[in-house]
């Protein structure tokens, strides 16, 4: 039976785009979480002014990898320690979060943050925050790096890195046709 998780971890465009090529994984959709505006626009959420994160809601096979092991590699593809940041994007909308969807999978989150924590010199500042409604992004906005990001300057210069170092790093994961 397929479960689902919610993350955010900075710009959306990188974590959907690692994640669409980790084995168990079966779709992931870009989005905005944890607001208290309606069905907010992408221009809304970067203006940092309605509380959403940019998010992907992954929809899994645990069968085939666990939820603690999509928290591991979570932790792995972005920076934890950054608050309210990833890099050079700044703002409450690029928050490390993690949106548990019940009561097993808070336990499991609080547990990957401590483990986090034990193997960083740094204080992890990732939060559990309550799942609220999940708003899809834009439809431009999912597969972007797979279907419009070779050509932006943002993802050649920051999503293509961390997908390549992610790769290399992680092989044993990776879907087999998975390609950059």
């Amino acid at each position: 039976m397929e479960k689902q998780a919610i993350l955010a971890g900075g710009c959306f465009w990188c974590i959907e785009a690692i994640f669409k090529d980790i084995i168990g994984i079966i779709s992931v959709e870009s989005g905005y979480i944890g607001g208290d505006v309606p069905n907010p626009s992408y221009e809304q959420v970067c203006e940092g002014k309605t509380g959403h994160a940019e998010a992907v809601r992954l929809t899994f096979d645990p069968e085939k990898i666990s939820y603690s092991d999509i928290l591991d590699l979570f932790f792995d593809i972005h920076d934890p320690t950054q608050l309210n940041r990833q890099g050079d994007d700044i703002g409450v909308q690029y928050r490390s979060a993690i949106f548990p969807l019940d009561k097993a999978q808070e336990q499991v989150a609080q547990d990957a943050i401590v483990k986090a924590q034990a193997h960083s010199k740094k204080p992890i500042v990732t939060k559990i925050e309550p799942a609220s409604i999940f708003y899809p992004a834009e439809a431009y906005h999912q597969d972007y790096f797979y279907q419009k990001g070779q050509e932006n300057r943002y993802c050649s210069i920051v999503v293509a890195p961390k997908i390549a170092k992610f790769r290399k790093s992680h092989q044993d994961r990776i879907k087999k046709q998975a390609s950059a």
